[in-house]
């Protein structure tokens, strides 16, 4: 226990010194995170690179220790090859940063070269493995995908949240203590997990001082990533003293919060059509100062989530503890609650959309259009054409369609039955122009109460301005080689 409260005291110390030194010399050459006014709110440039001060005192500390005379000291420099190994891994995550914060990377440079560190971290021997009991050859088909998606999710995971002062580095720091305990929980067997922890855990809160708000320096992509994969690496090892899906299930806890946050924010995206790496305003934190909260109480606010979510983790990960499936279900059951009461309009909707059978709605008009398309294409006359489109047209919940072609040939009709009269000024209508001529189009019309008509209405269109215009060619062609007298008005009856 000495030697860790020294080890974490050294990189306390050597962090608190060394953080202004670095925000300064960064103030001179500046290197700034300018204020944008929408995400980035802060009054005045501020310099980033935080990883730089906070992954220098852990080394520094580690380096010290390592020559002390004491017990710690002497575990520490028997599992050191295993450690130098993964160095490579840690400085390319942390390099990645460091161009990221001063010449802007993008999306998918960043994740391949995380990818390959944490293929590198695999090779060292830290990995996720059986976790479902497979065994043999499938173990190894499963385990590096896992450990990959873990590692890099932790680590973009902390680069999600690290958009307001302090959150990223509490956070971590919160995590790490609770990896800390863990392995003091584990005896002998977490040697290895405690020496990592501690110099990280001072590290974080020595710089929590200059990067809680108000800010003089933000730990940039170089912080938050190198966090985060450090975070996700201690998971691992934290998770093979157990090696079961619910011994994983602790560290999942215990980075709860930023897991969850970029989960949220994955699926937001997706759901509104933007980009998945993009950057917004729709955070978790950015919601609780939305619904009133100010950015240090929304901070303190996370802080007691995550301390939480610690004790639940420690909890969890204790062997005697009887009730670790229903405490792990309460805890998802309660997350889920917490996240509703956010208001993320692109959840509301999604449940809206699933549980009004739109979702099954939109997969049948989509068979539709699709048999439409494909029946059109192989159609041989116009009128063919025509009793094809009023029937799918019909089946699609259109009310009036209208199809004015060359040579004044003219189509109409009502598609509704007689009992339900609609006239043409309760309806809303698209009209699609077929081909270059502004004089060829059909016309759809669709009563304004009828359903949500406008999910198909896209496949709708695009199948009208792809294949009617080669079948009114067709047909010209044909009518030059065997002219035939075509009636120049057809409509159909209500």
């Amino acid at each position: 226990m000495f030697s860790l409260i020294l080890l974490a005291s050294l990189s306390f110390l050597i962090c608190f010194l060394l953080t202004p030194v670095v925000r300064n010399f960064l103030h001179r050459v500046g290197v700034l995170d300018s204020p944008d006014g929408d995400r980035k709110v802060h009054s005045q440039p501020i310099p980033r690179l935080g990883g730089v001060p906070i992954l220098a005192a852990m080394m520094l500390s580690l380096l010290v220790f390592s020559q002390m005379p004491l017990s710690g000291a002497a575990a520490f420099r028997i599992q050191l090859p295993t450690l130098l190994r993964l160095l490579p891994a840690l400085t390319m995550v942390f390099l990645i940063g460091v161009i990221d914060d001063l010449y802007s990377l993008r999306p998918w440079q960043k994740l391949a070269g995380e990818v390959v560190a944490a293929g590198w971290v695999y090779w060292a021997g830290i990995r996720i493995y059986d976790l479902f009991g497979f065994g043999g050859i499938y173990s190894h088909w499963f385990s590096f995908p896992v450990t990959a998606v873990w590692l890099v999710g932790c680590a973009n995971a902390f680069n999600l949240i690290d958009g307001m002062d302090g959150l990223a580095s509490g956070v971590g720091f919160f995590a790490t203590c609770t990896m800390l305990v863990a392995a003091l929980q584990q005896g002998p067997g977490g040697v290895v997990l405690a020496l990592l922890t501690a110099p990280l855990a001072g590290a974080l809160l020595a710089f929590l001082r200059f990067n809680f708000n108000p800010a003089s320096m933000f730990l940039g992509d170089s912080g938050s990533l190198s966090i985060g994969f450090l975070l996700g690496l201690y998971g691992i090892l934290w998770y093979q003293k157990s090696v079961t899906l619910l011994g994983m299930t602790a560290p999942l806890m215990a980075l709860a919060f930023p897991i969850l946050e970029a989960g949220i924010s994955v699926i937001r995206r997706f759901l509104r059509g933007d980009p998945i790496f993009g950057a917004d305003r729709g955070h978790i934190h950015h919601r609780l100062v939305d619904l009133g909260l100010s950015p240090r109480r929304a901070v303190l606010l996370l802080y007691g989530v995550t301390s939480v979510f610690a004790m639940i983790s420690l909890l969890v990960a204790v062997p005697s503890f009887r009730y670790a499936g229903l405490v792990i279900i309460l805890f998802c059951a309660v997350s889920w609650i917490g996240v509703q009461h956010l208001g993320y309009a692109e959840f509301s909707e999604a449940r809206k959309i699933i549980l009004s059978g739109t979702v099954r709605q939109l997969i049948a008009s989509q068979t539709k259009v699709r048999a439409y398309r494909w029946a059109l294409e192989r159609a041989n006359s116009l009128d063919e054409c025509w009793e094809l489109t009023v029937q799918t047209m019909r089946d699609l919940g259109f009310d009036h369609v209208e199809l004015v072609l060359p040579a004044g040939v003219h189509y109409a009709g009502w598609l509704h039955s007689p009992d339900s009269p609609v006239s043409l000024g309760d309806c809303w209508t698209v009209r699609v122009p077929l081909g270059d001529s502004p004089e060829n189009w059909i016309q759809l019309s669709r009563h304004i109460d009828r359903g949500e008509g406008y999910l198909m209405l896209h496949a709708v269109v695009e199948t009208l301005r792809e294949v009617l215009p080669i079948k009114v060619a067709e047909q010209a062609q044909r009518a030059v080689h065997s002219p035939q007298p075509v009636s120049p008005i057809t409509s159909l009856s209500s």
